[in-house]
């Protein structure tokens, strides 16, 4: 094959680096979570403050985290997302730092929007680079690296204080871990540049026998938003091998080629028609007025929410509606969380061989049914049974969501889109879980389940409506209304 032919694919030695470097900047985002959890009595005790005052730590850090996540989706293309994910993991760095150096309350605060600054960043960019490039393994894998951070930072905590150590060890080290993958970053900006468009479809797109150019209307750019086609005039004679005979398959990359621009060893892929020359930017109101992406992010709040609430209340449920004891409802609160890890592990694997639709839906219809078993009066082992089911059907959905972007808003938006789900998701899992938490006080700790019930059915109806836009475009002839 030709090397016009072919899109430029990321070199096997880049792409580890990338993915290596992707991993690692999940599980540092996990990180400062941990250390919270355990450092905050000491740093209570030693800036004499109420034990409700991290609430500010974590309404400062959620601020600074939604702004970034929002602003991070429509600067990729400016800035690109070797140097946002520099900046980004610099300026944590910074935070944690100054978390370490704070002689007060009011100076760790502002801290932490710096960090929220920099992580929504880091999460927004990640997530809108690897849903481009990677795969759905490699998307489920990233995410559970964050599981790892979030597992990782009390032990470094618990380490330094068993150690004798101030608090402020624990986020000096994490700070000096960000500092050099910050350097990490800048030092591969260079191959951090998008590769071409992943095919649209492992399917073999044949010129007609006359050796005309293909009609227009058939072939849809990469570039294009779902239903939207190359112009009249284009043609893919471009992605023929030299020398083809009219008429002849039109192919894309085959073999190692295909593996690394996304697509399956040995499969004929859609072409990759040539971007125009000067190519119109995509305007931010146009973004913004897809309805898809508010479904989109909606989806993303109500999943967040049904995630994070069930480990906050789980371990209430459990101990004051079940009668397990202290030790043993910790034991499973904790089992939910390493189900949430594992499954995003294994369905990483899954989703590669079934495809991610399937596997997607699997999992939001699995968090309904997990919710159900929670909502079931009954015996602890019941609700355990409940969380575990509902840990383990979560994990592919927010990854593969977010790798399925594309799909739903169209490749030009997908960017912005990612950037908004993120604040979304960050907005929807600091606010409902609170509401359930004013539920549970005003009826009792049994309207757990029904309410995860409840989110888990309006996620599923959300995901339907912003995946429509997606199911119409991939139908034959189907063109959508272009004001989705």
């Amino acid at each position: 094959m030709s090397s016009s032919s072919a899109p430029v694919p990321v070199r096997q030695t880049a792409r580890a680096s990338l993915l290596l470097l992707a991993y690692l900047a999940f599980i540092s985002l996990g990180l400062p979570d941990g250390l919270l959890g355990v450092g905050w009595p000491s740093i209570r005790s030693e800036f004499t403050v109420p034990t409700e005052a991290v609430g500010l730590l974590l309404t400062s850090g959620t601020v600074g985290y939604l702004v970034s996540s929002v602003v991070a989706g429509f600067s990729i293309a400016r800035l690109g997302v070797g140097w946002l994910l520099a900046g980004s993991t610099a300026l944590a760095s910074l935070a944690l730092a100054g978390y370490a150096a704070s002689p007060a309350l009011p100076s760790m605060i502002g801290c932490a929007l710096l960090l929220g600054l920099g992580s929504g960043a880091i999460d927004a960019g990640l997530n809108a680079y690897a849903a481009d490039a990677f795969g759905p393994r490699h998307m489920n894998w990233m995410h559970a690296c964050f599981g790892l951070g979030v597992a990782a930072g009390p032990m470094i905590m618990t380490t330094v204080l068993g150690a004798d150590l101030a608090w402020r060890w624990g986020y000096g080290i994490v700070a000096a871990a960000q500092a050099v993958l910050a350097l990490a970053f800048v030092l591969t900006v260079g191959i951090w540049t998008r590769r071409p468009p992943a095919p649209a479809a492992a399917v073999p797109v044949s010129a007609p026998p006359d050796g005309s150019t293909v009609a227009a209307a058939a072939v849809r750019s990469p570039e294009s938003s779902p239903g939207e086609t190359l112009p009249p005039g284009s043609s893919p004679a471009a992605s023929l091998p030299a020398g083809a005979p009219p008429g002849a398959p039109v192919v894309g990359p085959v073999g190692e080629e295909a593996a690394l621009a996304g697509g399956e060893p040995g499969l004929a892929t859609e072409p990759r028609p040539a971007a125009p020359a000067a190519a119109e930017p995509v305007r931010i109101r146009e973004t913004l007025t897809r309805p898809a992406v508010w479904f989109g992010a909606a989806t993303f709040a109500v999943y967040v929410a049904v995630e994070v609430a069930a480990g906050l209340w789980a371990f209430l449920l459990l101990t004051t509606g079940r009668g397990m004891t202290p030790a043993a409802a910790g034991f499973c609160v904790s089992a939910y969380w390493g189900s949430l890890f594992l499954g995003r592990v294994a369905q990483g694997l899954l989703a590669e061989r079934l495809g991610t639709r399937p596997v997607l839906l699997g999992g939001m219809v699995g968090m309904a049914v997990g919710s159900g078993l929670v909502a079931v009066p009954g015996p602890a082992w019941l609700a355990v049974t409940g969380l575990a089911v509902l840990g383990f059907a979560a994990a592919p959905v927010f990854p593969l969501l977010t790798l399925t972007t594309a799909e739903r808003v169209g490749r030009r938006h997908a960017d912005r889109a990612i950037g908004v789900q993120i604040a979304a998701a960050g907005l929807g899992g600091a606010l409902i879980p609170s509401g359930f938490g004013v539920l549970i006080g005003r009826a009792s700790v049994e309207a757990l389940g029904p309410a995860l019930l409840v989110a888990s059915l309006v996620m599923l109806a959300l995901h339907r409506a912003s995946d429509r836009r997606g199911t119409a475009a991939r139908r034959p002839g189907v063109r959508p209304d272009p004001a989705a």
